[in-house]
């Protein structure tokens, strides 16, 4: 038990130590920026293998990491920062997630083409944008409106116009697009919502940050069956916003 906890302890530093370093790149151009985060997130994928089992990450994955700017879906205060590997607030009480956990829940996630895919919590759509990248049906649900309508606008104005997007509690879904091949959730919840596991597909996949937000959370991966079972495995510790609702 000792082992394991500190074991625990060892991966809990490394990713807190991960989410207060930049990448050091505030003053360089955007291709120069984006190919350093994207080294980073490569030193940061080795760094947590024990714990991920992932040493490499798709290139596909790689690739739309350093295809869509991540500079354009930060505030204008914060775009120096917009390649550096951190979370950044977003307004709202929100956060754009850091580079290394954008690329690892979509690895994660297996996306092959032409999966239809649902997130959770659209933000700034930074993370519906990485997804586009790797499937054209994406469905991306936010629960605050003014953070909705700007992302799906910013979306728009991307060329990533087929997201089809709406304001609403992801804790429900999207009942009338399901099922779902993918489920990605960008907040943390205290239990995996029924409603995402019904609308989850027969060998569907869903990646979600599980704890309390004054507790540990852990990046949990749950997957169901051809017939319907389910089954869920923790990956590594993780700090998320909460989901919030009324559920």
């Amino acid at each position: 038990m000792h082992g394991k906890n500190t074991y625990r302890h060892v991966i809990i530093a490394i990713i807190m130590l991960m989410m207060c370093t930049g990448s050091g790149v505030a003053k360089e151009n955007k291709t120069t920026a984006q190919q350093q985060m994207i080294q980073t997130i490569e030193h940061d994928v080795a760094l947590t293998s024990i714990a991920t089992g992932r040493l490499h990450l798709n290139k596909k994955v790689l690739d739309a990491m350093s295809t869509v700017p991540r500079h354009k879906f930060v505030p204008s205060s914060r775009i120096k920062y917009a390649y550096e590997n951190r979370p950044l607030p977003i307004g709202h009480g929100q956060t754009i997630s850091q580079p290394y956990i954008v690329a690892l829940m979509t690895d994660l996630l297996d996306i092959k083409e032409g999966d239809k895919v649902l997130e959770i919590g659209t933000g700034s759509g930074y993370q519906a944008a990485i997804l586009a990248e790797l499937t054209r049906s994406v469905y991306s649900i936010e629960i605050i409106e003014p953070l909705g309508k700007k992302a799906a606008q910013q979306l728009n104005e991307l060329g990533y116009s087929f997201i089809q997007t709406r304001i609403g509690d992801g804790y429900y879904g999207w009942k009338e697009a399901a099922p779902f091949d993918r489920i990605i959730v960008t907040a943390a919840a205290d239990h995996v919502p029924p409603p995402l596991i019904e609308q989850l597909s027969p060998r569907g996949r869903m990646v979600i940050p599980v704890g309390g937000h004054f507790m540990t959370q852990q990046l949990m991966v749950v997957e169901k069956s051809k017939d319907g079972k389910v089954r869920s495995r923790q990956i590594l510790p993780v700090a998320f916003v909460p989901l919030t609702g009324k559920h």
